[in-house]
């Protein structure tokens, strides 16, 4: 898609890394950005901090779990810009710990926000964007969406989830011959703060299992030394550039994304592997 200067976007997720960078990178480019995020004052320090260009931004507080919150964002970005021409599903938290562990309410609430959150966004905005002669999407999942790490079993399932959705509404749209494009983003360690993604947790962070907590240290330490998060949202811009619908943050997971392939290929059993 061609990124136009005075284009309107909507980030979810955009008080705080990768949607923060994001913002940022389509602010420069002159697009005005709608930031929606759950945590409202770090959505208004985050709009303050983007400087001479916070007159691009306007924010929203919204629980994209929450699917009549997420409508109600889309009324508000149609009824304020001519076109709403991207938006980006990228909302995310992770909780760590085992299969047996995670507990009802871990599973409800990463698979309310990373999947439900992604799938409220396309019911809430792509129709319109048919109507409207075109858009983009921008879904992010992860690396986690494409291999399968012990520790995080509803981060994974919900990952993997965004990818396959992702696939199926780029066939569906152009078989409908829409002018709408699809890119979903897989990234492995950026350095944001997933770890304690819980700081936004319904009724505050749960105490870790053992096995919970050495995830969870294993992630903080990850991201710690992870990629930039302006450097990932600077790749985003160009994919959508280039209408590229896999993106691909860290070359060096293909080694264990095409070990999983061939295994399902050769119907080999999963490799045990925690150095991902």
């Amino acid at each position: 898609m061609e990124i136009r200067n005075g284009m309107a976007a909507v980030v979810t997720g955009a008080a705080s890394g990768i949607g923060l960078a994001l913002t940022k990178a389509l602010c420069r480019n002159g697009l005005h950005v709608l930031m929606a995020d759950i945590d409202g004052d770090t959505l208004d320090t985050a709009r303050a901090g983007l400087g001479d260009l916070a007159s691009l931004a306007a924010v929203r507080v919204c629980d994209v779990s929450d699917e009549s919150a997420v409508n109600d964002l889309a009324d508000l970005a149609f009824a304020s810009y001519p076109t709403v021409d991207l938006v980006v599903n990228n909302a995310g938290v992770s909780s760590t710990g085992s299969v047996l562990e995670s507990t009802i309410a871990d599973w409800e609430w990463v698979l309310g926000v990373d999947l439900y959150g992604v799938i409220h966004g396309i019911r809430a905005f792509v129709p319109r964007m048919i109507s409207q002669g075109g858009g983009y999407v921008v879904n992010t999942a992860s690396v986690a969406g494409l291999v399968s790490t012990p520790g995080m079993a509803p981060y994974n399932v919900a990952k993997h989830g965004v990818v396959t959705l992702s696939e199926t509404l780029y066939q569906e749209l152009q078989l409908a011959d829409a002018n709408v494009g699809v890119s979903v983003v897989c990234p492995a360690w950026v350095a944001t703060r997933i770890a304690d993604s819980d700081r936004n947790r319904p009724g505050g962070p749960q105490e870790d299992s053992e096995t919970g907590a050495r995830v969870r240290a294993a992630v903080r330490a990850a991201t710690e030394h992870g990629r930039s998060p302006d450097s990932v949202a600077d790749q985003i811009v160009e994919a959508i550039r280039r209408d590229q619908f896999y993106v691909m943050t860290h070359t060096g997971m293909m080694s264990f994304i095409k070990r999983r392939n061939r295994e399902i290929e050769t119907g080999g059993n999963p490799t045990v592997d925690t150095q991902i």
